[in-house]
C-alpha cells in the first residue's frame, strides 16, 4: 500500500465512508481520487461529466475504489479583460494547493486528473509532482473551430471583431455574429494556445494516455482513452510506481522540444519551470533558449497560421506525428519514460500525414524553434516573445516608446486611435507584483490585430500573453517594473529596438541617464487584498516561475 495507516485511523475514516453507503468489502480497495475540474463556466472542463461513470467503472473492475472529488477550475477566456484576469496566473499555484491538500488529507492511494486548461493542467501536475503517489492525468481534448461567413473563427478572433467593429470596419450585427459563432462545442478552445500547449504537456512528461493531447473532446477514441487511463492508474498503485519513480529532467526536455517545433505558448515559460522545480529540477527561460537553437519549427497552427487549427493538426496525426518526426531527426529524447511508456511508445511509429501541417524536421518552417528568449538593458533576465506567430519582416523593429501604466490604458489609446504606426507601446506594472497576477496582455494585442495594424506596432510588457496572440508582442520582461525593474524608467519617445535574431532588447538610455531616473524611485501599488496581495508579498518574478512554490 501507498499509505500506512493504523487501526483506529482506518477505522474511524470507514465509519464515515459507511455514511455514504460504501460497503465494509469496498472500503478495503485502495481508495483513488478522482481529482474533477468539471463545471458549468469553463468549455475546456465541461465534458468530464460525460465520463465520470466510465472512469469509476473501470478502477473499480481493476480493483480499486474511485470518489470524485472537486478542484477549481478557471477559464482565462472567462475573465479576460476584467480585473478576475488577475487571479489566473495565481490560480495555478492555488489548485497545486487543492491537490496537494486532498491527496495528504485523505491519504489518497492514487489521484486520477481531470483537466484541460491554461492554469490547471500545470496546477494539477505541480501539486502530483509534490505529492508523488501514482497519478495520471486525463485532458478533455479540444473544440470544434467555429465558422462564420465561410471563415474560420476562434475565440481569440472575438476581440480582433470587437476592435474592427469599435473601428466602424465590421457591422454590429457581424460582430455579434462572430462572438456567437466562434466557440462551437465543449473542448480546448483549437488553436496553439496554453491549453493545447499544456494538454501536450501532460502527455510528454508522462501523465496522460498515448494521443489524448489531441484528440477532438467527447469522440469515441476520448471516452476510450477515458477508459485506458483509469485502467493503467490501478496498475501504477498496484505496482507502487510514483512519479518521480520516472518522470527525469529528460520529460522536462522532451516538452520544451516540443514546444519548439510547435510554436507552442509563451505561457510554457512560466509553468514548465514551475512544474519542474517541483520534483527538484531546476529550468529557466535560458534553457529553452538553448533549445530553441537545436530544435526547428516544423508544425504552424492558428495564431502560427492563418487557417489550421487542431482540427488540422490531428488530421495530420497529431502530437505523435510531432514526436515521431522529431524522433527520426534525433531531435527529441528516445528513451525517457513515463506512466504509459517511453517517448519511443508515445510516437507508436507515427510520421506526418499532412507534410503542410506538420513538416519533416528536413524541411521545417524555420531551423529554430518558434519561441525566443531575449536579454538587453530594458530586461537584464529575459523576456519573451513568440516569434513563430511574427512575420519575418517584423524580428528587427525600432521605434519611440509610449508608455502606459496598465493594459486598460493602452487598449482605451488603441480603441482610439492615439497609437500610431512606428511605436513601441511599453505597458508596465502588469507583472507578478506589479498588477499583482500577471494578467494577459492579449486584448491590447487583439484590438491592435483588428485594426490591422499588426505589422505597424510592437508591444513591449512586464505582463504576459495568450497563447493565441499574434503580431510583435514581447512579454515576462524581468525584473518587472514593481521590482525596480530598467522598464519603469523608460519614458515616452526613448527609442527602443528589438532585434529577435540577435535575441536583444534595448532603450537609449544610459547607465548614467538611468541611474538618474531612479533616483527618489517608488513602484506603483495597485489595490490587492486578499489571495492577490498574499501572491504578491510570496511569488518569484516571471523569470523564475511566477510561483510562490519556487522557494519552499
Amino acid at each position: 500500500m501507498i499509505r500506512t495507516w493504523n487501526e483506529e485511523s482506518l477505522d474511524h475514516r470507514n465509519a464515515l465512508l459507511y455514511a455514504m453507503g460504501i460497503t465494509e468489502e469496498d472500503a478495503k480497495r485502495p481508495i483513488i481520487g478522482i481529482l474533477n475540474s468539471w463545471n458549468e463556466m469553463n468549455p475546456g472542463h465541461f465534458p468530464f461529466r460525460d465520463v465520470i461513470a466510465e472512469l469509476k467503472e473501470e478502477i473499480y473492475q481493476a480493483g480499486g475504489l474511485a470518489l470524485e472529488l472537486p478542484v477549481s477550475g478557471i477559464c482565462d477566456g472567462i475573465c479576460s479583460n476584467t480585473p478576475g484576469d488577475r487571479y489566473t496566473l495565481p490560480s495555478r499555484d492555488l489548485v497545486s494547493t487543492e491537490v496537494e491538500t486532498l491527496a495528504e488529507l485523505n491519504m489518497l492511494e492514487g489521484m486520477l486528473l481531470l483537466s484541460t486548461c491554461d492554469k490547471v493542467v500545470p496546477g494539477m501536475l505541480m501539486g502530483a509532482l509534490k505529492v508523488n503517489i501514482p497519478t495520471v492525468m486525463f485532458t478533455g481534448g479540444y473544440m470544434a473551430a467555429g465558422h462564420y461567413q465561410g471563415e474560420m473563427l476562434t475565440l481569440t478572433h472575438t476581440k480582433q471583431a470587437f476592435a474592427a467593429y469599435q473601428g466602424g470596419k465590421l457591422s454590429k450585427e457581424d460582430y455579434k455574429g462572430i462572438v456567437r459563432s466562434a466557440c462551437p462545442t465543449p473542448g480546448a478552445c483549437p488553436f496553439m494556445g496554453t491549453a493545447n500547449t499544456m494538454c501536450a504537456t501532460a502527455e510528454l512528461l508522462g501523465f496522460s494516455p498515448f494521443g489524448n493531447a489531441s484528440v477532438r473532446s467527447q469522440t469515441e477514441k476520448w471516452h476510450a482513452l477515458a477508459r485506458e487511463a483509469a485502467r493503467r492508474l490501478v496498475q501504477l498503485v498496484q505496482q507502487e510506481i510514483r512519479p518521480l519513480d520516472v518522470i527525469t529532467r529528460d520529460n522536462f526536455e522532451n516538452v520544451v522540444r516540443y514546444m519548439m517545433a510547435t510554436g507552442g505558448s509563451t505561457n510554457s515559460i512560466l509553468h514548465i519551470p514551475a512544474m519542474a522545480r517541483m520534483a527538484g529540477i531546476d529550468i529557466d527561460p535560458v534553457f529553452f533558449d538553448k533549445i530553441s537553437a537545436e530544435v526547428p519549427w516544423i508544425s504552424a497552427i492558428y495564431p502560427n497560421h492563418k487557417t489550421y487549427t487542431m482540427e488540422e493538426f490531428d488530421r495530420a496525426g497529431g502530437l505523435n506525428a510531432v514526436v515521431g518526426e522529431l524522433l527520426e531527426a534525433g531531435k527529441i529524447i528516445g528513451t525517457a519514460k513515463g506512466m504509459f511508456g517511453t517517448t519511443v511508445a508515445m510516437a507508436q511509429g507515427s510520421r506526418s500525414l499532412d507534410a503542410n501541417v506538420i513538416r519533416s524536421c528536413a524541411d521545417p518552417i524555420h531551423p529554430h524553434g518558434g519561441l525566443a528568449v531575449l536579454k538587453g538593458n530594458i530586461a537584464p533576465e529575459s523576456c519573451i516573445v513568440k516569434f513563430a506567430a511574427i512575420p519575418r519582416g517584423l524580428w528587427t523593429f525600432s521605434g519611440p516608446a509610449k508608455v502606459y501604466e496598465s493594459q486598460d490604458d493602452a487598449w482605451q489609446a488603441m480603441l482610439n486611435d492615439k497609437i500610431v504606426a512606428g511605436d513601441v507601446v511599453v505597458i508596465r506594472y502588469e507583472g507578478p507584483k506589479g498588477s499583482p497576477g500577471m494578467p494577459h496582455m492579449e486584448t491590447f494585442m487583439a484590438a491592435v490585430l483588428g485594426k490591422k495594424m499588426g505589422s505597424d506596432i510592437a508591444l513591449v510588457s512586464d505582463g504576459r500573453f495568450s497563447g493565441a496572440t499574434g503580431g510583435l508582442a514581447i512579454g515576462h520582461v524581468s525584473p518587472e517594473a514593481y521590482d525596480g525593474g530598467p522598464i519603469a524608467f523608460i519614458q515616452n519617445g526613448d527609442m527602443i529596438h528589438i532585434d529577435i535574431e540577435h535575441r536583444s532588447l534595448m532603450v537609449d538610455i544610459s547607465t548614467e541617464e538611468l541611474a538618474k531616473r531612479k533616483k527618489g524611485w517608488k513602484p506603483l501599488v495597485k489595490p490587492a487584498t486578499g489571495y492577490l496581495a498574499l501572491y504578491r508579498k510570496m511569488t518569484s518574478s516571471a523569470h523564475r516561475g511566477a510561483s510562490i512554490y519556487w522557494d519552499l
